[in-house]
Parts: C-alpha cells; sequence; structure tokens
C-alpha cells in the first residue's frame, strides 16, 4: 500500500494564471499512473478552485497533494518573488541520497532525507543546502534543482539517474535547450556561475559556502 502522497507546488498571478501548469499536470499524472495512484484528472479542477480567476494581482503559492485513495487537498498562500539581485548562500550537506532508489525521481511528501540536510545548518548559515548521492555527486537541493553556468551558454544539470527529482523548471529549461543534463561534482560547481531553482521561485543565483 503506498503510504506517500504526490505534491505539485504551483505559482498563480491574477493577471497570468498558473506558470507551468501544463507541465506541472503532466508530471502529476505521469507519477500517479505509475505510482498506481487515482485521482490525477481531478487536479486542474481543484487548481482552478482554489484561486479567484481574473482576481486582483497578488502572486499567490498553491500547493496541492494527491493522496493514495484519489483524495485531493489545496492550499494556497500568499507569495512574495524574490528580488532579481538575490543571492542565496548554499552549503552541502553530509546527508546522501541513494541514487539506485526510484522514489527519488518523484515529488511526494517522503521528505526525511532533505530535511535531514536542510536540519545539518541553521536558517542564518545556508538559504538552501545540496544533497550529494552515494557517489558524491551532485543531486539537487532540499526544495530545488542545480544548475551550473561554466561559461559555454548552456546551463548544466544532474541527470535523473543520479537520483533527483525532474523538476518542472528543469523539465522547462532542458526543453528550451537553455540546459542540458551533466554529471557534477562538488568541484565541478566552483568552477562557474552557480544556480539553483524551482517552478514556484525560477532561477536563483547562488554562493557556495566550503
Amino acid at each position: 500500500m503506498t503510504v506517500f502522497s504526490l505534491i505539485e507546488t504551483l505559482r498563480f498571478d491574477g493577471e497570468t494564471g498558473f506558470l507551468r501548469m501544463r507541465l506541472h499536470l503532466a508530471r502529476l499524472k505521469r507519477s500517479a499512473r505509475r505510482l498506481g495512484i487515482p485521482g490525477a484528472e481531478g487536479a486542474e479542477a481543484a487548481f482552478l478552485a482554489a484561486v479567484e480567476v481574473g482576481g486582483d494581482a497578488a502572486s499567490r503559492r498553491v500547493r496541492l497533494e494527491l493522496f493514495p485513495d484519489g483524495r485531493i487537498e489545496v492550499k494556497t498562500a500568499p507569495f512574495v518573488p524574490l528580488p532579481d539581485d538575490t543571492i542565496w548562500q548554499v552549503r552541502i550537506a553530509a546527508t546522501r541520497l541513494d541514487s539506485s532508489d526510484p522514489l527519488l525521481r518523484y515529488k511526494t511528501s517522503r521528505r526525511a532525507a532533505y530535511e535531514a540536510a536542510r536540519g545539518e545548518f541553521k536558517a542564518s548559515e545556508a538559504d538552501e543546502v545540496l544533497l550529494l548521492n552515494e557517489k558524491g555527486e551532485v543531486c539537487e537541493g532540499t526544495i530545488t534543482s542545480v544548475f551550473l553556468d561554466d561559461g559555454s551558454g548552456i546551463l548544466k544539470t544532474p541527470p535523473i539517474a543520479c537520483g533527483l527529482l525532474a523538476g518542472v523548471l528543469r523539465t522547462e529549461l532542458i526543453c528550451q535547450r537553455r540546459a542540458r543534463v551533466a554529471r557534477l561534482s562538488p568541484t565541478d560547481l566552483t568552477g562557474g556561475t552557480l544556480y539553483v531553482g524551482n517552478s514556484l521561485r525560477g532561477l536563483i543565483r547562488v554562493g557556495l559556502v566550503i
């Protein structure tokens, strides 16, 4: 029996609507089908019902959870986008991901490893924490995908095979040919401009604290 739920978190703006909804719905339906969880076909209607389409222009964070029995729950909260010149400080956790774990490819409520990694540092010490796998390869942040600009003009992002989520922003950038998959080591991260990002926040430049 499945003991975890599937999660999708979108950004909604009153003027433009949901960002990347098509990609989020596609990921949710694909994940639900592969994991045998019913109810994903009701996600779009649940998202739309949770917001006032054509209402105020304020940004909102909209989080949908699809439970193993097919039940859907949506929560919304105000969302303030980060300033364009934001630079986060990131550190690398001692906690490791297991690249052979297939569930790392899905966005689920099973988050023990990510919470452990985040718990290694105080909020004042790191805005985000990166995780490596058992081979020492870079995987992802606790809430973000990793992107490296090595000067080639195309961002590098770790392959799913390393043990990480198929992030929606990551998928979009790869489809737009603005990013390509490449295995990265911690040393590689010091050889260019480093970013983390997700669909809610977009790309965020970061400084790696060794």
